[in-house]
């Protein structure tokens, strides 16, 4: 029994391998520490009372009752058996730990620990095992249940108290829910030499509990060696059907799962028996995983589908695949009701008496870490616990967080976690470099954009006041040309006379235009034009205006046409809110474009009209020469002359079309301009409803926050098609 209990005690080092392969780097040290404390604390309560409970002299079947701290005075064989019920006692204990992995509190876990070591393995183990070296049965054992190794007494019970722990805590950050996932444990390695460790020390769990060195326990290996090839060879053959690939955690479930199932029947199976009770027992813990991610049960390690699902089936197949010689005279069916008595009460007792306590404690002592720890890992967050890999990935974090890299990271030699440090200096030694000279050329753009601001600014000043200067004498040219004009007598009546002081007032007229058109567009570009809106009848402005352009027309040669609905009739259009001198302008400079590029025998044509969406609009259109698309975006760019086929005395400054896209902006009306080589060019503006006057004419309904259609909507929504 010693040396069976020290194979026991060495499925501690097993349970720690397999639980911190399968959990993630950040939690390992806390799962290795628990099974160290849990085996302590499991030592010292079931000395002090958990052996008295379990097989002290029984109270009705239900508690034992002496035995309570024992000593050298109850004998060696009593003190060995102590020993080996105390590391059953263990394992039990720290099937939970791994369920729970990754999220418990370590004070929440002593308290699952003591709860399990300290009152429901005893108590159940005294029902089933009790009498085994005192008086009076378990009543479970009177019953005729049989549970050789503990399918039942240790694994369910491990199992059902598992499950109301996570139930209790809930699942891990990320596992369920929106964008969750399965979490993959860091080292499977590792978690397999864990289960190797566990199929060793599983020997001792079957072979001891004959608690004699008898031929029985030769049959016993043999179980305990085919069970878990059952288990393993069936994972694996569903894995590689359903996943198409051998997963190496199915595998290593069904290594478990069907030692566990072999358990509770070691003595009383065949080999080929064993062998498919423990197959069978693999396929019950893939069926438990299924099941619990369906519900969304995060289960770390899969101990409850491994331990109690396996557990309950090897419980039940003693019944079904058992020697009937060692029922004790009951039928198979009898037997059969005597095992599902037994899995019914560990279930209603280990698990309703763990997740009402467990809940009860939850609500006055938190069981889980915060998110927070939970996301940096048990290791720091309860132990203070830390390693190179930790401390380089929590810098790392720090300095996404912060924003600053201006310092490397500690490289810590000759480790993984130095190697990667190294790397990681090397890209914020290029990031710092690359950034350096992005902040140079950003610094040198900032520079450019002063510098051009300020030369805009200049340029804009020095427009406005020389087209001031420039106004007040030529005022006084055209002033005093227009008297010269009026003179009838002396040298001025004079035809040639009067011929060469109309040129004089002509240029002096197309000279304050000019400078007038600069003077406005300068103060555009400085934010300084001040619309004086008014209501205007749009058609009396565009009549206004071909009466100014009808000479220039007539002097080409082009056919002048305007389209104006009836001001009286169905369609006509209503008043509209605008700076007359603007609108004017706009006007203006569209026909005096157009007729400009338009060869003689041409026509230009003007129209106001209401569109569909309810804005009103102006449209210029010619047959003149017209331009490529490419270039209609460079025509509407100041001092720009596009095309120069032009007669010389017909070109301009190139402010005309500029100028009046921006009063129209000033509007916000929009500006759509389309062109075709030898085929003229169109100029459509339209003004937002916001500009209509409300009252004089046929509006029209607009849906709730859509007053001004995105075609006309701000300074931006000017276009060149």
């Amino acid at each position: 029994m010693i040396v069976s209990a020290v194979l026991v005690l060495m499925m501690q080092g097993g349970f720690a391998c397999l639980e911190s392969g399968l959990v993630r780097a950040k939690n390992t040290i806390n799962v290795v520490v628990k099974n160290v404390v849990d085996i302590s604390l499991t030592g010292i309560l079931f000395w002090l009372f958990g052996f008295a409970l379990m097989f002290g002299p029984s109270l009705g079947g239900w508690l034992g009752f002496g035995g309570f701290a024992p000593g050298d005075d109850i004998g060696a064989w009593l003190l060995a058996f102590f020993f080996f019920q105390l590391v059953f006692c263990g394992t039990a204990v720290t099937i939970v730990s791994g369920a729970v992995a990754e999220r418990m509190r370590f004070a929440g876990y002593l308290i699952v620990a003591a709860l399990v070591a300290g009152l429901i393995y005893p108590v159940f183990g005294h029902w089933a095992w009790g009498g085994i070296v005192a008086e009076g049965q378990g009543w479970l054992a009177a019953a005729g249940f049989i549970d050789f190794a503990g399918s039942t007494v240790v694994h369910s019970i491990g199992g059902w108290v598992a499950l109301a722990a996570i139930l209790v805590i809930g699942p891990r950050l990320g596992r369920f829910g929106p964008g969750g996932r399965p979490i993959e444990g860091h080292n499977l390695p590792l978690a397999m030499l864990g289960v190797l460790l566990l199929w060793v020390g599983w020997f001792g769990f079957n072979g001891g509990s004959t608690l004699a060195l008898t031929p029985s326990i030769a049959g016993i290996a043999v179980n305990t060696m085919l069970g878990p090839v059952g288990g393993c060879l069936l994972a694996m053959l569903w894995s590689w059907h359903r996943r198409r690939r051998p997963a190496v955690q199915d595998m290593m479930d069904g290594i478990l799962a069907g030692l566990v199932a072999v358990t509770a029947g070691a003595h009383s199976l065949s080999p080929l028996d064993a062998l498919l009770v423990g197959a069978l027992g693999g396929a019950a813990c893939i069926a438990g995983v299924a099941l619990l991610e369906r519900l969304e049960i995060d289960d770390a390690v899969h101990a409850v589908p491994v331990h109690l699902a396996a557990g309950i089936w090897g419980t039940l197949a003693v019944a079904l695949f058992g020697d009937p010689s060692d029922f004790g005279g009951a039928t198979r069916l009898e037997q059969f009701a005597s095992q599902l008595l037994g899995v019914t009460a560990a279930g209603v007792f280990a698990f309703g008496s763990a997740f009402g306590l467990l809940w009860l404690i939850a609500r006055f002592n938190p069981l889980r870490v915060s998110r927070q720890q939970e996301m940096i890992g048990l290791n720091i967050a309860e132990h203070g616990a830390s390693s190179s890999l930790t401390t380089l990935l929590d810098q790392m974090y720090r300095q996404s967080k912060s924003g600053d890299f201006t310092r490397n990271v500690p490289v810590d030699e000759g480790t993984e976690a130095g190697e990667i440090a190294a790397q990681y200096n090397m890209v914020l030694e290029k990031f710092r470099t690359e950034t350096a000279t992005r902040e140079q050329a950003v610094r040198a753009v900032h520079r450019a954009k002063e510098q051009a601001e300020s030369a805009n600014a200049a340029k804009s000043h020095f427009l406005a006041s020389m087209s001031h200067e420039l106004r007040t004498p030529l005022n006084a040219v055209i002033g005093f040309s227009e008297v010269m004009r009026e003179q009838t007598f002396g040298p001025l009546g004079n035809r040639r006379y009067q011929e060469y002081v109309g040129d004089i007032h002509g240029s002096a007229n197309h000279l304050l235009s000019l400078i007038n058109d600069l003077l406005d567009l300068s103060k555009i570009e400085a934010n300084k034009y001040e619309l004086c809106e008014e209501e205007l009848d749009m058609g009396e402005t565009v009549e206004g205006v071909l009466r100014l352009v009808k000479p220039l027309a007539e002097r080409k040669g082009l056919t002048l046409r305007a389209a104006l609905p009836d001001p009286e009739g169905a369609e006509a259009l209503p008043l509209v809110l605008a700076d007359e001198r603007a609108l004017r302008q706009i006007l203006l400079n569209l026909l005096s474009n157009a007729c400009k590029f338009t060869e003689s025998g041409g026509e230009v044509r003007v129209s106001a009209f209401r569109e569909a969406d309810g804005r009103v609009a102006l449209a210029v259109a010619d047959t003149g020469i017209g331009m490529a698309r490419a270039q209609i975006q460079q025509a509407l760019e100041p001092f720009v002359q596009v095309d120069s086929r032009t007669r010389k005395a017909d070109q301009g400054t190139g402010l005309g079309l500029p100028l009046a896209k921006s009063l129209a902006e000033l509007h916000r009306a929009s500006f759509v301009m389309t062109s075709e080589v030898g085929h003229g060019t169109e100029v459509v503006v339209r003004l937002p409803l916001s500009r209509l006057v409300p009252g004089t004419g046929g509006e029209l309904p607009v849906a709730e926050g859509d007053d001004d259609p995105a075609i006309g909507g701000g300074m931006g929504g000017a276009s060149a098609a």
